[in-house]
């Protein structure tokens, strides 16, 4: 039998955490391993829990998700462990610095069961990006408030071939495999494929870290209000 996926859940409300527990334990092949009120219990129980999946909140005391997250991320042993950003799903700064220290994407608190289920095992196999639309959207928000500065053309680019290049802003801008692979005329794992050796060149630890560093680098940009 395939191992469940194993989620930490980092909230400081007592009352949000078992909320998550009670839907998540009752999903097939989830189970849950472990709670912190804090950001400083989730690094540790990441690594004492041995966590598949980290649910983030971003504001708690002492070390807010957002530190935490950065630690993980730069946690050698934590290297397969992913982060799903709780939040309000408001459009700030913090959301998107959450997505650049390495969270693999981010998820409303509002959002239904299913979809919360669904998140955790789209994050797990590390090969989606969540809400592609609304991921998209919070960071062209972002960065239209930056648009004055410079964009500098990332030399991280030129180790990628044409279509890596292509595949890659697609990415940026909200597609999925199966869409983009209908708009170039290629197979779903002939993108994937694409993506993955992208993503290895970037450093980028997912396919959420690649949409950051995709307009970090200048290969995508924000649409232009009209």
């Amino acid at each position: 039998m395939t191992e469940p996926i194993r989620v930490l859940l980092a909230d400081d409300q007592d009352l949000v955490r078992a909320g998550l527990r009670l839907m998540i334990d009752r999903a097939p092949g989830l189970t849950v391993v472990g709670e912190a009120a804090t950001g400083h219990d989730a690094v540790r129980m990441a690594h004492e829990a041995r966590a598949d999946v980290v649910l983030m909140d971003i504001r708690m005391p002492g070390l807010d998700g957002l530190a935490a997250t950065r630690r993980i991320a730069a946690d050698d042993r934590l290297a397969g462990v992913k982060v799903l950003i709780l939040t309000t799903f408001e459009v700030d700064d913090y959301v998107f610095e959450a997505l650049r220290s390495g969270a693999s994407g981010f998820l409303g608190k509002g959002a239904r069961p299913d979809a919360l289920i669904e998140a955790i095992r789209t994050v797990a196999r590390g090969d989606a990006l969540l809400s592609p639309a609304a991921t998209r959207g919070l960071i062209a928000r972002f960065l239209k408030l930056h648009d004055s500065e410079p964009v500098h053309i990332s030399p991280l680019l030129a180790g990628l071939t044409d279509r890596e290049r292509e595949v890659t802003a697609l990415v940026a801008d909200g597609m999925s495999n199966a869409d983009i692979a209908r708009q170039l005329t290629l197979s779903p794992l002939t993108v994937k494929t694409h993506v993955n050796h992208a993503m290895t060149k970037l450093d980028a630890r997912d396919r959420a870290q690649l949409v950051v560093l995709a307009y970090q680098t200048g290969l995508a940009r924000p649409p232009r209000a009209r």
